[in-house]
């Protein structure tokens, strides 16, 4: 009982809010890009028009050439797209996607100067509901602090 005691002690002392470990940890910021929103509106309402409809979507800033992890619950045999939008002055744009057995089931890559080079968006019907793990990353030797923008998609079924 004294050794909990000591823990817990030791613990509200280092995270005197008592918070959870990984609320004080890890924390997604957002950001806010003018172009990258509105370019994100315009895939919505594209998208929107072919019956899907968000799921979640996020906003983050983004260190060059390292992943941000995206968690999601999919629902075997769903039709879902996803969409990742990275800064416009990024030189490439990386998403890999991977189902609970950490298998890669989705791969994309884009560069500069492809038509909507910023913009990675795929289709992807789960075989089985659980978690899967989207990673995009872009790299840029120019900026620290890169916007990028993530979106679930769902589509209805009519």
């Amino acid at each position: 009982m004294k050794i909990y005691m000591i823990f817990f002690s030791l613990v509200y002392f280092i995270f005197p809010s008592g918070k959870a470990f990984s609320q004080n940890l890890i924390r997604r910021a957002a950001c806010a890009d003018p172009y990258i929103l509105h370019q994100a509106d315009s895939i919505k309402q594209e998208l929107a028009k072919q019956g899907f409809l968000i799921v979640k979507e996020a906003s983050m800033v983004m260190e060059s050439e390292y992943e941000m992890p995206v968690i999601v619950p999919l629902t075997e045999g769903s039709w879902y797209q996803f969409v990742f939008i990275g800064d416009v002055t990024s030189k490439l744009y990386e998403v890999r996607m991977y189902d609970w057995d950490e298998k890669q089931v989705a791969y994309q890559k884009k560069q500069w100067g492809d038509v909507d080079g910023n913009v990675i968006s795929y289709s992807y019907i789960p075989k089985l509901s659980e978690y899967h793990m989207m990673k995009p990353v872009q790299v840029n030797k120019t900026k620290k602090n890169l916007c990028g923008y993530v979106m679930l998609l769902k589509k209805v079924k009519q």
